[in-house]
């Protein structure tokens, strides 16, 4: 005999929404994150949802620890960095190209 599941015993689902509520971030992040493929979800209907295991796994995923020798590294300000980064790429300047109409010599009034 086949036992019936109730539906109290399912997971509960949440939307993109009230995860993102939770996690303090927009729905939009969410949503993209779920595409992409980075954070774990569920497509019941075509809208993502989520349960708590989720929830507490994308947690996890974005999770940042101090490392073991956290009083031995000196930090870098992000202005260091971005000099060092633009140094080491040679610097090409631009120029705007002539508008078509001055390059063939015709006004908008002539053209026609």
């Amino acid at each position: 005999m086949k036992v019936r599941q109730k539906i109290t015993d399912l997971p509960q689902l949440y939307s993109a929404a009230d995860v993102a509520q939770a996690l303090r971030c927009s729905e939009w992040w969410v949503k993209e994150q779920a595409r992409r493929g980075r954070i774990p979800f569920t497509k019941p209907g075509g809208s993502y949802r989520f349960t708590a295991e989720h929830v507490a796994e994308i947690t996890r995923i974005f999770e940042s620890r101090p490392t073991e020798n956290s009083s031995a590294a000196v930090p870098v300000s992000p202005a260091l960095r971005r000099r060092a980064a633009t140094t080491a790429v040679p610097v090409t300047s631009l120029k705007a190209r002539t508008p078509r109409r001055a390059r063939h010599g015709q006004s908008p009034s002539t053209a026609a």
